[in-house]
């Protein structure tokens, strides 16, 4: 039998080594991004065309490489960040394993232009394929400019599967927001397609994340600190008001490495117990210091997991020190100590003597259950009535439930989610027909989104307007709201925004038709009647009427239930006695 096993060739085992490594245009802004910071560079400009698959550009003004560097920083495994194998347990760099841009040399046409500082003349490199096709003498500033065209040219079906436009942008955004945040004592710019989208100067945090997110997240912010001997938490968390039902805005920091973790937003999410609505997210941007021996960040190619030694005590120092800033800062809500709130002050536990036992009063039982305002019969007329029952009014369940009567037993309505259904299709309905309605504000609202986001509503500007939404540009990341459908309140035109951008940030690739199906379902969610507001008995035989004359009344757009229907056998059986 003849040897089947054979070597790679280098050329193969490089772009499979590179797809680990550069698995998006956004791999590659980040590995740049990084080295310049390694570089020790003060001032670094990203430029970025066709969202990074034309060229993806990064200029430092950091040390710099000698002419040997620069041909050999783009060999596997050549770094000047480790050494030897303990070198690994004091990682204080950003890179070290010394695969980047061997990486995208093998799947890209790179140019590096590099300068040292006590050099006349700068030295350029042009690789293509990981093959050398140049390096000669050039003049140049101090530092280093890297610029990488055409990515994936050669690896074909990867480039086929890269998303959108607007997609691979927003994982670029990402990218750099989270360098920016890690380096806020540094210059920063970004050009998208000869655009300047971010010019941040060095500041503190707090004014550095105002310069990315946005002016109104000033207010937003809670300061976090906390020192121990294991670990540092230091940042900022969002007040629970400004909740969200994306995560977006959550960046975790270890050794100023921006890194994913389960395990530790959860120690975020619990320190908000109760304190936020269920499915919604609160913003954080927290760092974590911790001794290098203590954490292995050689987990992933990436480089964006590490694990600690004891994951349980870094768990239980976060979740406290952010209990501690929401304390500090009247968030939560504490006792009153100058009031007595003992059992004594309380009715039923005052001390009159000897405990005496009275039998319980049972004779008065109705008076635990109030009488509805009037008096409803109940009857069952199984001859006119093959649907709802008309003569049983609708009955409203602790404000969230509408319980009706129907000739097999009774159905549960959802209120929430009914409405949301019935708003759905009628939106859809208004679009089909070209009848869609829109009412001017008396007081136009004005939002103000971070860039990524605002770049989604400017792109989808048209459509809103067609459903309603009346949006106008109001300098770089601002919005002026002119009009809305007349379902909608003011009060929830943030709501609404929100929960649009939740469905583009998980939604990569729409077409149009799924577009106008994804505002009208946020026009329908914001809306809505929700649970916990009381309705009238009209109003929710409205409700119901409308819900049942739906193409689809079974599920809401969101896909929960719209109502549980119990039949009467069943219940029957509930009361029966088998012994």
């Amino acid at each position: 039998m003849t040897d089947v096993i054979q070597l790679l060739p280098d050329h193969i085992s490089n772009q499979i080594a590179a797809g680990e490594v550069i698995q998006r245009p956004a791999s590659a802004v980040k590995e740049l991004l990084e080295n310049a910071i390694d570089a020790g560079a003060k001032e670094i400009k990203l430029i970025v065309k066709n969202s990074g698959k034309s060229l993806i550009q990064v200029v430092d003004n950091g040390s710099g490489m000698s002419e040997n560097d620069a041909q050999m920083c783009f060999a596997k495994h050549a770094t000047s960040k480790i050494r030897a194998i303990e070198d690994l347990f004091a990682i204080r760099t950003k890179g070290f394993r010394g695969e980047a841009l061997a990486s995208i040399a093998a799947i890209a046409e790179v140019e590096l232009k590099t300068k040292l500082k006590d050099d006349d003349t700068g030295i350029r490199v042009v690789i293509e394929g990981s093959e050398v096709i140049s390096s000669q003498a050039c003049a140049f500033a101090n530092g280093t400019s890297i610029s990488v065209r055409n990515l994936f040219y050669n690896v074909p079906a990867r480039r086929k599967f890269l998303k959108s436009n607007t997609a691979e942008n927003k994982h670029i955004i990402d990218e750099f927001q989270r360098i920016c945040l890690a380096h806020p004592a540094i210059t920063f710019s970004f050009y998208n397609d000869d655009k300047l989208v971010y010019d941040v100067k060095p500041a503190n945090l707090r004014k550095r994340i105002v310069a990315l997110l946005g002016d109104n997240y000033n207010e937003r912010l809670v300061p976090v600190e906390e020192h121990t001997d294991y670990v540092s938490v230091k940042g900022f968390i969002g007040k629970p008001a400004f909740a969200r039902k994306t995560r977006g805005e959550q960046f975790l920091f270890v050794n100023n490495r921006f890194i994913k973790s389960k395990y530790l937003n959860h120690a975020v999410y619990s320190a908000y117990e109760e304190m936020i609505q269920q499915n919604s997210y609160p913003m954080f941007i927290l760092f974590l210091e911790v001794d290098p021996s203590r954490i292995d960040v050689n987990v992933h190619p990436s480089k964006n997991e590490v694990k600690f030694d004891d994951d349980r005590l870094v768990y239980t120092i976060t979740n406290a020190g952010i209990k501690h800033a929401l304390a500090q800062h009247s968030i939560i809500p504490s006792l009153d100590f100058d009031v007595e709130q003992g059992f004594g002050s309380l009715p039923g536990f005052q001390n009159h003597g000897s405990p005496v036992y009275e039998a319980p009063q049972t004779s008065n039982w109705q008076m635990l259950y109030p009488e509805p305002e009037s008096v409803m019969t109940i009857e069952s007329d199984t001859e006119s009535q093959d649907n709802l029952e008309s003569t049983f009014k609708p009955v409203q369940l602790h404000s969230k439930y509408i319980l009706t009567q129907i000739k097999s037993g009774f159905i549960l309505i959802d209120q929430q989610s009914a409405h949301e259904r019935v708003l759905f299709e009628e939106f859809i309905r208004k679009l089909n027909s070209k009848k869609i309605s829109k009412q001017q504000m008396l007081f136009p609202k004005k939002l103000e989104f971070p860039t990524h986001e605002s770049e989604i509503i400017e792109k989808h500007k048209n459509e809103l307007n067609e459903l309603g939404i009346e949006v106008e540009k109001f300098g770089s990341n601002t919005f002026i709201i002119q009009a809305l459908p007349p379902e909608l309140k003011p009060n929830q035109v943030e709501d609404l925004f929100e929960t649009i951008l939740h469905y583009f940030n998980t939604h990569e690739t729409l077409e149009e038709l799924a577009i106008y199906t994804r505002i009208a379902q946020s026009l329908a969610i914001s809306a809505c009647i929700k649970r916990g507001e009381t309705m009238s008995v009209p109003e929710m035989q409205n409700l119901t009427d409308r819900l049942f004359a739906c193409e689809n009344p079974m599920t809401s757009p969101s896909k929960n239930h719209c109502f549980i229907q119990f039949d009467l056998s069943e219940i029957d059986n509930k009361f029966l006695n088998d012994l």
